[in-house]
């Protein structure tokens, strides 16, 4: 049994903490690659099994599946303040896909359907201070717009892109999370602690490696 949470730039599924507390969710194997929009060029960089989180009742929220192999970083990050410094940039981390329409934390509502995951950090800025104890965060990309899966693309651009995931105009973002410290199993769902329910599984990033990562699919951002 596992647990889940969606972000957006500041943002997160817009369901209270006493909900998730209480909800149970599961995690299952998806039945394949994506499909729906989800192209050629997407579908073979991607592993071919992801996991689909599933409600108590067994409606399926959302499909995740990783990239078989990560872009590395030239330069990695080595800040206490990021996780996945070794991911590059702007790159592509995998696809995720909601049935239905849902809404993030900012109650911004995120279109269903199919959408790239694209590693950025949060900028140190004013406007985003408090977010997140770690700057490691994926955008969200409407598979139509990700034209070139296999090349990183700039902050801005990516910003640019992903603002078609939500009716607001702001980009939708899945924030990223630290491995658990107690479920050391990859796919694997476990609760943070901040009462946030995060993913984690495992990709390659080149020369054999593994990659371990975790994804935050349900949960809420508190001030």
């Amino acid at each position: 049994m596992r647990r889940i949470v969606v972000f957006s730039l500041a943002s997160v599924l817009a369901l209270s903490v006493a909900a998730f507390a209480q909800d149970t969710y599961k995690i299952e194997a998806t039945k394949g690659l994506p499909g729906g929009d989800v192209g050629q060029a997407i579908q073979g960089l991607l592993q071919p099994q992801g996991e689909s989180l599933l409600d108590s009742s067994g409606k399926v929220l959302s499909e995740v599946w990783l990239r078989k192999d990560l872009d590395a970083a030239a330069n990695p990050d080595t800040s206490s303040a990021v996780l996945y410094g070794k991911i590059a940039q702007g790159s592509l981390v995998g696809v995720i896909h909601f049935p239905e329409a849902t809404k993030d934390y900012r109650g911004q509502g995120v279109k269903a359907g199919y959408y790239t995951l694209r590693y950025e950090l949060i900028p140190q800025d004013g406007n985003h201070m408090g977010v997140s104890q770690y700057r490691d965060f994926l955008l969200l990309v409407p598979v139509a717009k990700d034209t070139d899966p296999a090349k990183a693309v700039t902050f801005n651009d990516a910003v640019k892109l992903s603002r078609d995931s939500t009716d607001t105009g702001h980009p939708g973002v899945i924030l990223m999370d630290s491995l658990s410290d107690t479920v050391k199993t990859f796919p694997a769902l476990f609760q943070d602690y901040s009462q946030n329910w995060a993913l984690q599984m495992e990709a390659g990033l080149g020369a054999g490696q593994k990659l371990p990562l975790a994804i935050v699919l349900v949960g809420q951002y508190q001030s």
